[in-house]
């Protein structure tokens, strides 16, 4: 006999705000024909969505008399750790997509004029003509935090699964829609898809065991059921690491991370701004949940995967990021390096890991969009004056203190909050995840991620010192130029005075992670 489910759907009043309006924005691109119109509707649409999603999880956060409410019972919840991670996943949709609205001085948006058509073709040309733009980004947008929400707030594993394919398709697509450099923003998609298909049949293998064990894939079931045979755990460990390691990939944890240097560097930077922040974020969402109420008994057996991969992750990403001379593809590895300084919070499996990962989490993904921002705004010039693509070479950033100071000041500040110098929100985001860790006894993981944040110091500062210490040769300074859009500046602002604000004022933001550290459901 079939039974309905029951479902709340004002707990799921957020996610449903966002997918319908991603919905709405599909029907947006069949109905209204000009490209212009087209893309300020979507625009007023996504930002509408996400900004009122962003108000109802705030009352919803004000109104909770408990620990939080079951959206759907064994699959879905909506308590204060869902609802923390649901604001940092809007609010870095609203800023990923005013960047995704931003054009050049020249009129010239990020992404091609026609995704279907072939790099170079005369089908291309055509379009770019026509004045032809994909809008579909914006919706692609609303579905990819939608997926992105649900996957932070499951209790099942296979919604868990639902949940990761719905929010990583859109992001595929949109890795392979770069105006410029088309066949390398292909490659960059194609590898990215298949590491990820690959991933998620890793995962469900390991979701099969679970539920050869524990005859269920909710998470509550299978702690249960780990707690009821501590003997026997020949099918819990291997599938709770195959679990893990299919979230490790979308966090970019070594040897895991491959895809993230190449989709980093070839995807349009706005898509590489957002993807950055939410994307891991989302992943260590995810990992937090199922650690602290499917997996926790299990803390002796999975140490020492924790324990290694945080090691190597911290060490390749630090080691090569040192060695790389394109900026987005040494910020890529840099987010290999902080995916490995999240997994230290995860030592001992401490609870304030709880309320120390969503801390980190913002204050990387303010700094990541911020950064990725300021890429956007400096261009390379040709010599006949005509404004090209974006300058990623590292040798293109000298003297961008003396072009445009406030800009080169801005990126220094993330830079520095990525390296975790004092009076930046990166400070106080490392030390709450290295505290976590000395709390669950990992005070040696933390000792090594000390000297690789002082070795990762040095590929920051090494670009803080070509923008404000160092000359342009006279034949390079008419060959890059500092764009501006107020879409791209407001981006910077907010996010630079955020990292400032978090850094230096941070007790407000520290009390909301406290109380964020709080599961409906586990020990």
């Amino acid at each position: 006999m079939f039974t309905a489910p029951d479902i709340s759907y004002m707990a799921f009043a957020p996610l449903l705000m966002v997918l319908l309006a991603g919905a709405v924005g599909v029907l947006v691109e069949a109905i209204i024909r000009t490209p212009a119109t087209r893309r300020a509707v979507q625009l007023a649409l996504t930002l509408v969505a996400l900004l009122g999603a962003l108000v109802v999880s705030a009352v919803q956060w004000a109104s909770l008399t408990a620990a939080g409410n079951v959206a759907q019972t064994g699959f879905f919840v909506v308590d204060r750790q869902a609802l923390a991670w649901f604001c940092l996943l809007l609010v870095f949709g609203a800023l990923g997509a005013l960047l995704f609205a931003a054009r050049t001085r020249a009129g010239e948006e990020s992404f091609t004029s026609l995704g279907a058509a072939t790099p170079g073709s005369p089908e291309e040309a055509e379009a770019r003509r026509r004045g032809l733009e994909v809008t579909e980004v914006f919706p692609l947008l609303l579905f990819a935090v939608g997926g992105m929400m649900a996957f932070v707030s499951t209790t099942d594993f296979l919604a868990l699964f639902v949940a990761l394919e719905v929010f990583s398709l859109p992001l595929y697509i949109m890795v392979a829609l770069a105006r410029r450099k088309r066949l390398l923003s292909h490659e960059g998609a194609l590898k990215y898809f298949l590491l990820g298909a690959f991933s998620s049949a890793i995962y469900l293998f390991g979701v099969a065991l679970l539920y050869g064990a524990a005859a269920s894939t909710t998470y509550g079931d299978v702690l249960t059921a780990v707690l009821a045979s501590p003997g026997d755990l020949a099918l819990f460990v291997p599938g709770a690491v195959l679990v893990i390691v299919g979230l490790l990939f979308k966090l970019g944890a070594v040897p895991f991370h491959t895809w993230s240097p190449d989709a980093y560097q070839a995807a349009p930077t706005p898509v590489t701004a957002f993807m950055a922040a939410a994307t891991k974020a989302a992943a260590a969402a995810a990992l937090l949940r199922i650690v602290f109420t499917a997996l926790y008994p299990l803390e002796w057996e999975l140490s020492w995967m924790i324990w290694t991969v945080a090691i190597v992750t911290m060490v390749v990403g630090t080691v090569v990021a040192l060695v790389q001379t394109d900026i987005k593809r040494m910020l890529a590895y840099s987010s290999v390096a902080h995916a490995g300084f999240i997994l230290v919070a995860f030592a001992g499996f401490s609870a304030q890991a709880l309320s120390a990962v969503p801390f980190y989490m913002l204050t990387y993904g303010l700094a990541t969009i911020g950064a990725f921002a300021v890429i956007t705004q400096v261009r390379e010039k040709a010599e006949d004056g005509t404004v090209g693509g974006e300058a990623t070479r590292l040798g293109q950033w000298a003297g961008l203190g003396r072009r445009d100071p406030m800009l080169a000041g801005a990126m220094a500040l993330f830079l520095l909050s990525f390296a975790g110098i004092p009076l930046t929100a990166g400070f106080i985001g490392k030390f709450q995840a290295f505290a976590a860790a000395i709390d669950g006894g990992g005070w040696p993981l933390v000792l090594v991620a000390v000297v690789a944040s002082a070795a990762a110091a040095f590929f920051y500062v090494r670009l803080i010192v070509l923008m404000f210490l160092t000359d342009v040769p006279e034949d390079q300074q008419a060959l890059v130029e500092v764009d501006y859009h107020p879409y791209t500046r407001v981006v910077i602002w907010i996010t630079a005075a955020a990292v400032l604000i978090l850094g230096v004022l941070p007790a407000g933001a520290l009390s909301i992670a406290s109380d964020a550290g709080v599961l409906l459901t586990g020990l």
